[in-house]
């Protein structure tokens, strides 16, 4: 399916002679294009909330236990390989990941190449939202086709973040970056917030309206992919492409193209040692945030035996959706911080307060207003989530070097989504030796002690100089 949607981009969407991306103007800080990028984030945030934190896993998952209790057993086929129900979806998402690690640097150089970052984000965009509304479908025997569609949507998901993300140095000055980043994020939890209360809204009295609550989850499901593809259009209609479209050499493809640019770039790597620093740091302390946040919901149902909070599903429900809407202001906040104290030194200070989240999960939350603390401690976590996100990638926008943003954008996502399983990892066997959630919480610190460590010492001064100089060398 992957060698599908390369095909489709390089094929079909990619022209090579009149009617692909023409060069425009270069005009930085336009309001409308800046609103237009950031719908994006907008659009298709509604995947995130709607489809992969709430509605999807718990439904694929009813669909395949039912389908295993028909066939008399504790497990479902899948491709020939026994299956347990509840994991099918959990190894559908690695999958995934695994494929975005593989594809999305060789997506990224020949989008750099190609000049067509806008058209390429385009394609994976509609192969992502199409995929989500097909999720439509699933019902009894189609178990399997959630995992498959969701692979698929996951896949378009992190490419189209990939050429999303890379318009970032072109829309924004740099001192506008910070702020410009943060809006994006912001409207992103805006956005997946209101359709998210929406769908729970449907979810919640679909009964009392006559419809059926597996019905009610298939659209949700499909609404997501809607919502994505509907927004985008804003987004296409005021994004401009910023190079005129490159011609292939004889003799070459795109793909080959892509593999030469990858190969030339990891040999040019060297010219950018505080780069990587940083994404090293990024690599880390991103674990411990995306870790924090899929592990939040089974901390907080978790018996107390177990080091849970024993919270019930309506206040779980109450604090995701309160997390989405005050994420919002957390994100703008945190891009007003970074113009008083500096990028680098919000995002010290955000991984300061990660680090005081996970000692208070650990330590704190007892006692008859244990829901309070809880409510408490998610507006905590809205504050930082976006902030220390939306500025991690506009200090990395200001130290990649100019014709090379896909491509470095490219590692920059395979760092936020690539390593996800570690911290995930971590968490599991620490609860798994000890028996207590609480010290599992407590294990992910060191992943903001090691970025707390590192972003010190990383020279965002000189990594601009040597992106700046790097474009000066090959213009």
């Amino acid at each position: 399916m992957p060698k599908l949607l390369i095909l489709a981009c390089v094929l079909v969407y990619i022209p090579t002679g009149s009617g692909g991306d023409m060069a425009t103007e270069a005009i930085v800080n336009d309001r409308k294009e800046v609103f237009g990028w950031a719908m994006y984030d907008w659009a298709n945030s509604a995947f995130s909330t709607t489809v992969g934190t709430v509605f999807l896993g718990p439904y694929v998952a009813s669909l395949a236990r039912s389908a295993a209790e028909a066939a008399g057993s504790s497990t479902v086929s899948f491709l020939g390989i026994p299956v347990a129900p509840d994991s099918f979806l959990p190894y559908c998402i690695s999958f995934s990941v695994g494929m975005q690690v593989l594809f999305l640097p060789i997506l990224g150089a020949i989008a750099d190449y190609s000049h067509l970052r806008k058209r390429m984000m385009q394609i994976f965009a509609t192969i992502g939202a199409i995929a989500t509304i097909l999720m439509f479908l699933l019902t009894g025997g189609l178990w399997w086709l959630g995992g498959v569609l969701f692979i698929v949507a996951n896949l378009a998901f992190g490419a189209a973040m990939v050429f999303y993300n890379a318009y970032l140095p072109d829309i924004a000055s740099e001192e506008e970056r910070d702020r410009v980043s943060s809006y994006g994020w912001a409207m992103g939890y805006m956005g997946g917030g209101i359709l998210l209360a929406l769908n729970l809204a449907f979810f919640i009295f679909s009964e009392d309206i006559g419809v059926p609550s597996s019905l009610a989850v298939r659209i949700n499901l499909a609404s997501a992919g809607i919502w994505w593809l509907g927004f985008a259009f804003i987004t296409w209609s005021r994004l401009r492409p910023r190079h005129a479209a490159r011609s292939l050499p004889a003799g070459d493809t795109y793909a080959s193209i892509g593999f030469k640019q990858l190969k030339k770039t990891f040999s040019e790597v060297k010219h950018f040692p505080e780069t990587m620093k940083f994404l090293l740091a990024y690599f880390l302390y991103n674990d411990g945030i995306q870790t924090v946040i899929a592990v939040a919901a089974t901390f907080a149902a978790a018996p107390l035996i177990q080091g849970g909070l024993e919270q019930d599903q309506t206040t779980l429900t109450a604090v995701i959706l309160m997390i989405q809407f005050v994420a919002f202001f957390g994100a703008l906040f945190w891009g007003k911080l970074a113009g008083w104290i500096g990028a680098k030194q919000s995002v010290v200070v955000s991984l300061i307060i990660w680090s005081g989240v996970v000692i208070y999960a650990y330590g704190g939350l007892k006692g008859d207003n244990v829901t309070a603390q809880f409510f408490v401690l998610g507006v905590f976590i809205a504050l930082v989530m976006g902030g220390s996100q939306a500025i991690s990638r506009s200090l990395f926008a200001q130290m990649i070097p100019n014709g090379k943003e896909a491509e470095f954008f490219a590692f920059y996502e395979i760092s936020e989504r690539g390593t996800s399983w570690i911290g995930p990892l971590v968490f599991g066997l620490a609860n798994q030796i000890f028996g207590n959630l609480r010290i599992a919480i407590l294990a992910l610190i060191f992943f903001f002690i090691m970025g707390l460590i590192i972003l010190p010492f990383v020279n965002v001064n000189k990594a601009i100089s040597d992106a700046k100089q790097y474009g000066k060398n090959t213009a």
